[in-house]
């Protein structure tokens, strides 16, 4: 399936800003699931200094606010074909050992509730059904939409509160998954809705690794695994490290943020 993204992230500022320093991951790379045909990132308000792939070979730029900027836009654009709809990612590996993403960070840090999550796979005759086991359960206790979360909210946070959205999901999924010894990352990028060509932000899934699968994606919030309509953008081992955008800046600044994205066949 041949995609066309459009996605642009605005940040506002109140005063201007003395300095600024962003980490842009919102670019796919090729492999056997994705051929990028054609991809550009275009930045206003600061200037591209540096691309590298970060240590989870996410292709990231880092953006330098302009000194006194009130305005800093980032714009992408272009088209991904994808050819793979069974949701394993499979045995590709990069520099990042698998017991690396059995570790919890402070997002992914397990409590009461998600240790009592986490029993759900006990009960599974297998792995891979414990795992889908854990997804639907995490949807049930944690439905889309029904309760307010924000970039920094854990994922014991959210199941406390009852409700998130994609990122919530993913963090809780990969929590209680480490608990019970099985590999897992966060996955940020685009999904196609069958719906609607506009959106308000993009998305997130999980995966986890399985002995004889390698990698397999789990997209809680929407009850089934990755197919052809999704694209890789960045990975990581929670949300920070695969965030489409990090940064930092100087001053007493307030921020917004604009995201609109739009996303077709």
């Amino acid at each position: 399936m041949r995609l066309s993204i459009k996605h642009a992230t605005k940040y506002t500022y109140d005063a201007p800003v003395s300095y600024g320093l962003q980490q842009v991951r919102l670019t796919p790379a090729n492999s056997r699931h994705q051929t990028v045909h054609d991809w550009t990132v275009a930045v206003t308000g600061g200037t591209k200094e540096l691309t590298f792939e970060d240590h989870y070979q996410n292709q990231t730029i880092l953006v330098r606010a302009d000194k006194g900027a009130t305005e800093v836009s980032v714009e992408v654009s272009g088209e991904v074909e994808t050819h793979t709809n069974d949701g394993i990612f499979g045995k590709t590996y990069g520099t990042a050992p698998l017991w690396h993403f059995r570790q919890s960070t402070r997002r992914t840090e397990a409590g009461k509730g998600i240790k009592k999550l986490a029993k759900t796979l006990e009960k599974a005759p297998n792995v891979l059904d414990g795992l889908h086991a854990l997804s639907q359960a995490i949807i049930e206790a944690v439905p889309f939409g029904q309760a307010v979360t924000f970039s920094g909210t854990t994922a014991e946070e959210a199941l406390m509160a009852g409700g998130g959205v994609c990122q919530d999901h993913t963090q809780i999924f990969i929590s209680a998954a480490r608990l019970a010894g099985v590999p897992a990352r966060y996955v940020s990028g685009y999904l196609m809705m069958n719906d609607r060509i506009d959106q308000d932000a993009s998305h997130a899934w999980a995966e986890a690794h399985i002995d004889e699968l390698g990698w397999v994606g789990f997209d809680v919030s929407n009850g089934y695994s990755p197919d052809e309509r999704y694209v890789r953008i960045a990975t990581g081992l929670d949300s920070r490290d695969a965030s489409p955008v990090t940064g930092v800046r100087m001053g007493s600044a307030s921020e917004a943020m604009i995201v609109s994205l739009q996303i077709q066949q």
